[in-house]
């Protein structure tokens, strides 16, 4: 997904994490807007989460929608239907046979998380992006590693940081790592599927850092 193109030229020499720091360095920045592209834009995905409670990983598949501004929705198609949107501060869920439940996104920070990191990636949005998170960037121009720390701190009580993985203009994975040690995967696009049937911690890094 994300297919402008870049305003910068980007090294093509493998190089050293670049520093933390609110002031992204041009390649990163030219990196991110790359990553830009018009509303809506959608994409499929297929997530696989590390639950400490759960012996084996919970894996679901859908479509992640961008629809303009602060405005997210995920579908779910496997296991069951189920949609998730965020809107004007406000979450819908809605599942199959059940009432819509709302609530403020005041009260999900993994979701806020969620937000921040999508729109920003989305939209090809810098500022956005250094906002939410501090940002460390690796790997070459060909293939790339975005790493989000949340500034906020009650956020990062719960989510510690997200790793976007990416080849040329193109994000390919999401990894969010949460306080508890759970962990979500998700592969997009074209990589979703390639869901493994049994996935693993491993298997899936292994598949979102091993290129084209």
């Amino acid at each position: 997904m994300l297919l402008l193109s870049l305003l910068l030229p980007l090294s093509a020499n493998a190089s050293a994490p670049e520093p933390v720091t609110t002031a992204l360095a041009p390649a990163t920045r030219a990196l991110i807007v790359s990553l830009g592209q018009p509303a809506p834009a959608r994409t499929a995905f297929a997530e696989a989460r590390f639950l400490r409670v759960l012996d084996r990983p919970l894996v679901i598949s859908g479509e992640l929608a961008w629809l303009g501004g602060d405005q997210l929705q995920r579908r779910v198609d496997k296991p069951r239907l189920e949609t998730a949107s965020i809107a004007d501060g406000e979450v819908t869920v809605q599942r199959v046979g059940k009432r819509a439940r709302h609530f403020s996104l005041h009260r999900a920070p993994q979701l806020q998380v969620l937000l921040d990191s999508f729109v920003g990636l989305l939209s090809g949005d810098p500022a956005r992006l250094v906002q939410a998170f501090t940002i460390q960037r690796s790997g070459t121009a060909a293939q790339w590693t975005l790493s989000l720390v949340p500034r906020d701190e009650a956020v990062a009580g719960s989510v510690v940081g997200i790793e976007v993985d990416g080849v040329g203009k193109r994000s390919r994975c999401m990894r969010i790592r949460q306080a508890n040690g759970d962990l979500a995967v998700d592969l997009l696009g074209s990589l979703a599927a390639k869901m493994p049937l049994t996935p693993t911690r491993e298997s899936l890094k292994a598949l979102c850092q091993g290129g084209p």
